[in-house]
C-alpha cells in the first residue's frame, strides 16, 4: 500500500512551493508549477496541450496536473530500481519518493549506504546516512523531515 496521491501532493507543495510563473531554480534549471524542472523534465505533447503556453504562467489546476504526472512517474521509477521500495511502510516509501522527486531517481540512487541500510531495515543509519549528504546540507529543513521520516517511520512537519 501506499499513500494516496494527494498527500504525497500536500507534502510535495510544502517542501517545493507552488510557482505558476516559470522561474529559474537555485541550480539555475528552468521551473514551473511544483518544482516541475522543464529542462530535465520537459513537457510531454500530453502536457503541452492541456497546460497551454506555460512560458506566460500556469493555472493551479495545470501545475497539480503536472504534478501528479511526476508523482506517477517516480513511483514508476522507484519501483523498478528500487528492488526493496514495495516492502517498505507507507512513510518510508514516501521519504524516497521525495527525494527522488527533488534529486531525480539517480540522484536518489547515489544513497548508495542509506539505501542498503533501509533494505535491511536499519532505519537509523539510514536517516543518519540521509542527513550526511550534500543534499541535506543544500535543503536543510526538508532533509531532516526526510531523515526523522525514514527513522521513525512518522511524517512530521
Amino acid at each position: 500500500m501506499m499513500l494516496d496521491l494527494y498527500t504525497i501532493q500536500e507534502r510535495l507543495q510544502i517542501h517545493e512551493g507552488l510557482r505558476l510563473k516559470p522561474y529559474f531554480c537555485t541550480r539555475g534549471k528552468q521551473t514551473i508549477g511544483v518544482g516541475r524542472c522543464l529542462d530535465t523534465n520537459p513537457l510531454t505533447k500530453e502536457e503541452e496541450r492541456v497546460v497551454g503556453d506555460w512560458r506566460h504562467g500556469i493555472t493551479k489546476g495545470a501545475a497539480v496536473y503536472l504534478l501528479h504526472n511526476d508523482i506517477r512517474r517516480i513511483v514508476k521509477e522507484c519501483k523498478k530500481k528500487i528492488k526493496f521500495f514495495a516492502d517498505l511502510d507507507d512513510e518510508r516509501q514516501y521519504a524516497l519518493i521525495d527525494m527522488a522527486f527533488n534529486l531525480g531517481i539517480n540522484g536518489l540512487l547515489q544513497f548508495k549506504k542509506m539505501l542498503a541500510a533501509l533494505a535491511c531495515g536499519n532505519y537509523k543509519t539510514a536517516a543518519a546516512e540521509c542527513l550526511a549528504s550534500k543534499y541535506a546540507k543544500d535543503v536543510g529543513i526538508r532533509a531532516k523531515r526526510i531523515a526523522r521520516t525514514i527513522e521513525s517511520g512518522k511524517f512530521i512537519l
